[in-house]
C-alpha cells in the first residue's frame, strides 16, 4: 500500500506552538530585522521584544514586479511596531529597500542613533518565484539574487562596522532555507541565492569570531507565510516525479513563523555563545531525507 505523506500529515494533529518565551534572554539589547513587516520577520520582532529587546524593523512595504504574491504594506509594518510596543519595548521602523545599499545604510544609522546601540542583526528579507530553471526569466533571476543574496550582504555591510566599533560582540543570523543546503526543484534561482547566503554566513563567522560576533544561518523548510509563490504548484504539476523531494519527515507539513523565530532568538542568545558558523535546520526533518 502506498501512503501519501500529505494525507497522513492531515490526520495527525499539529504540535502546539509555544505561546510564551522560555526566558528573557535579550534584555537591554537592540535587534535589527529586515523583512520585519510580516511572516518570519514579524515573528522575530515579537519574540525578541518578548525577551526584552528593542527592535529596529525594516521592510520594503510594496509589491515586487517579479513575484506572484502581494508584498508587505506600510500597515503591516505598523502592526509589527504595535505588537512590539505591546511587549513594552521600543521600536524604530523604516520603509527601505534592502537591495539599495545607500538607503539601507542610512536607515540603519538613523535607527541605531535613536536606540543607542546594535547587538543582534537578522538578515531576513527575501522573495521567491517558481519555474523550471531554463524557463526562469533574466529579470526574475536578477531579482531573486538581488532580494535574497545581495540584500543579505548589504545588511551585513551596513551593520557590522557599528558592532565592531562598539566592541561588545554580538550575533548575526541569516535566514537561508533548506534550499540553501540542498537542491529543491523549480526554484533554481532561489536555491542559488540561498546557497550564497549560507556561504556568506560561514565566511563572516570566520572573519568576525575574534571580535566575539557570532554568525550563523537558519534554514526553514515550508513556513506558513505569504512568501509562497502560486506558480510553484503549477510548475510541480508538470513534474510529479520530483514531488518526493518536497516531503518533510515530521507530519506537520509546514512550520509556523514562531517556530523559526524561537530558533533565531536562541541562536542569537548567550545560551548559544559558543556556536558560530553553523547551518541550523528548522525544517521538519527535510534535510535528513
Amino acid at each position: 500500500m502506498t501512503i501519501d505523506p500529505q494525507v497522513l500529515a492531515a490526520q495527525i494533529p499539529a504540535a502546539p506552538v509555544p505561546s510564551e518565551p522560555i526566558a528573557r534572554r535579550h534584555v537591554g539589547k537592540v535587534v535589527l530585522i529586515t523583512g520585519a513587516a510580516r511572516g518570519i520577520g514579524r515573528a522575530q520582532a515579537v519574540r525578541f521584544a518578548a525577551e526584552g529587546a528593542d527592535i529596529i524593523g525594516l521592510d520594503l512595504c510594496r509589491d515586487l514586479p517579479t513575484t506572484g504574491y502581494p508584498g508587505s504594506t506600510p500597515e503591516d509594518l505598523a502592526e509589527t511596531a504595535r505588537l512590539v510596543e505591546a511587549q513594552g519595548r521600543r521600536v524604530v521602523t523604516a520603509e527601505v529597500d534592502a537591495t539599495d545599499y545607500d538607503a539601507l545604510a542610512d536607515a540603519v544609522q538613523r535607527a541605531v542613533g535613536e536606540l543607542g546601540r546594535l547587538d543582534v542583526v537578522s538578515a531576513n528579507a527575501g522573495m521567491t518565484t517558481a519555474a523550471p530553471a531554463w524557463e526562469i526569466s533574466v529579470e526574475n533571476w536578477r531579482a531573486t539574487i538581488d532580494n535574497n543574496l545581495n540584500a543579505a550582504f548589504f545588511t551585513a555591510k551596513a551593520t557590522i562596522p557599528t558592532m565592531l566599533e562598539q566592541g561588545t560582540g554580538g550575533a548575526i543570523v541569516f535566514t537561508s532555507s533548506v534550499a540553501g543546503l540542498t537542491a529543491l526543484p523549480m526554484i533554481a534561482d532561489y536555491v542559488a541565492a540561498k546557497h550564497g547566503v549560507t556561504g556568506l554566513a560561514k565566511s563572516l563567522a570566520n572573519e568576525l569570531g575574534a571580535h566575539r560576533i557570532r554568525v550563523n544561518s537558519v534554514h526553514p523548510y515550508g513556513v506558513n507565510t505569504d512568501l509562497n509563490p502560486p506558480d510553484l504548484g503549477v510548475a510541480m504539476a508538470t513534474r510529479p516525479d520530483l514531488a518526493p523531494l518536497l516531503y518533510p519527515t515530521l507530519p506537520d507539513g509546514r512550520s509556523e513563523p514562531e517556530d523559526i523565530a524561537a530558533a533565531v532568538a536562541w541562536i542569537c542568545s548567550d545560551e548559544a555563545r559558543h556556536i558560530t558558523g553553523i547551518q541550523l535546520p528548522v525544517d521538519l526533518g527535510r534535510t535528513n531525507r
